[in-house]
């Protein structure tokens, strides 16, 4: 995807960010009801604020995909440990599927992980979210089934690494 850049989010951008992950994930069926995410997707600022939000732009400057990094101990970071970079909220514009942009996004998340010295990346992704789990795994990514856990009750995150040294 050459016409496509990754860079982070700018302050004029983030209702639009906000808007296009609650509608990656609404477009996924991948939000709970009742349990507010759908208001955490649509706060980009926030996340811009407490956490490294990018952005993907193609060619003609249309926002297309997101992504929320999170450094262990912050605010977002939710199973992230010492040494581990980990990712949230990745989010494709639903018009914007099959071109390459969540790789891209998830690429960039392992470039910023190598460029602050991490040993790992990691993330939690819904059971249901298999579209997402295949191209976790044909990057490398294998399960950690220990890290497991729920948010909400009902609700079971499954847990992702990649090593990186």
């Amino acid at each position: 995807m050459s016409d496509l850049e990754i860079r982070p989010a700018r302050p004029e951008e983030l209702t639009a960010v906000g808007e296009l992950t609650l509608a990656a994930y609404s477009a996924e069926r991948n939000l709970v009801d009742g349990v507010g995410y759908a208001t955490e997707l649509l706060d980009a600022a926030r996340r811009a604020e407490l956490a490294e939000l990018l952005v993907a732009v193609d060619g003609d400057g249309t926002l297309v995909g997101t992504v929320t990094i999170a450094h262990p101990g912050t605010p977002f970071a939710e199973l992230s440990r010492e040494g581990e970079l980990e990712f949230r909220m990745l989010g494709v514009l639903p018009s914007a599927t099959g071109r390459g942009i969540g790789e891209a996004l998830t690429r960039a998340v392992i470039a910023r992980a190598r460029e602050l010295g991490a040993a790992r990346v990691v993330l939690c992704s819904l059971e249901t979210m298999t579209r997402a789990h295949r191209l976790y795994e044909r990057l490398g990514f294998v399960r950690l089934p220990e890290r497991d856990w729920e948010p909400h009750p009902g609700v079971t995150l499954i847990a992702y690494g990649l090593e990186l040294t």
